[in-house]
């Protein structure tokens, strides 16, 4: 996967892309990255990206033509357009399933604002997607990009050390988590639970089962709407409800 952004700090990514998964990712072929200042591609004498927004109102906008530019710059020659990723508030809310499905790209550019917004003609005739990472407000695009690479990369083969891991994730199943333990078995009194030393795998993964549903349903029960339960789940379920009544 090649992975482009388009930033005014493109300082900002050092640590994150070439530190940890990320590094390991680009380690293993898995990614690439380039990072690039949009301001280069500014005609302005002063290379100015921004400016007063038409009608008034506070602070500045970011200009159509810089960023344009960039991006059929970096789409140049290739024969299938790149999914282009306009990091906003007023986005979807970026979600696990959205991760697994930018994943499967094979070419991904993401571009972080910054000032009170873009010119509304870069989102109806340039991206592809409008992503959020929750209802509140970033000074830039830059932290949220890095959450939403950092998503996506972890799910690309060879990145994460035990293939199963991405797939046992919270949200991955429609659940959250099961708890996790590891030594000592015995720490200042408080243990791990039984069934988990007891070496049945079966058991183990039936109580793992059972502890992911009864997780999401104590801290998100707004996941279990469209969660792909299987029959047991079902009836795990329906004695927690009848117990909460």
């Amino acid at each position: 996967m090649k992975i482009d952004v388009l930033s005014l700090f493109p300082e900002m990514f050092e640590g994150v892309l070439h530190s940890s998964i990320m590094k390991k990712a680009q380690t293993n072929d898995a990614v690439s990255f380039e990072v690039t200042d949009f301001r280069d591609y500014s005609t302005d004498k002063h290379h100015k990206v921004d400016d007063y927004p038409y009608g008034g109102g506070a602070g500045m906008v970011l200009k159509p033509e810089p960023i344009f530019a960039a991006v059929e710059a970096l789409s140049e020659g290739l024969e299938k357009r790149p999914r282009v990723i306009l990091m906003c508030p007023q986005g979807e809310r970026f979600t696990q399933k959205k991760a697994e499905e930018l994943s499967t790209e094979e070419h991904v550019i993401f571009i972080c604002g910054h000032y009170e917004g873009y010119d509304e003609r870069i989102r109806q005739h340039l991206v592809t997607d409008e992503l959020s990472i929750g209802d509140f407000v970033l000074t830039g695009g830059e932290i949220a990009a890095m959450a939403v690479i950092d998503s996506v990369v972890r799910l690309l083969p060879n990145v994460l050390g035990n293939v199963d891991s991405p797939v046992l994730d919270s949200f991955s199943n429609g659940l959250l988590e099961h708890p996790q333990y590891t030594r000592p078995a015995n720490f200042k009194g408080m243990e791990v639970p039984e069934i988990l030393l007891s070496g049945n795998h079966a058991k183990v993964d039936q109580w793992r089962e059972e502890q992911s549903l009864l997780r999401t349903f104590e801290r998100r029960k707004d996941m279990l709407k469209d969660a792909p339960l299987t029959d047991h789940q079902r009836k795990l379920l329906q004695q927690l409800n009848q117990q909460q009544k």
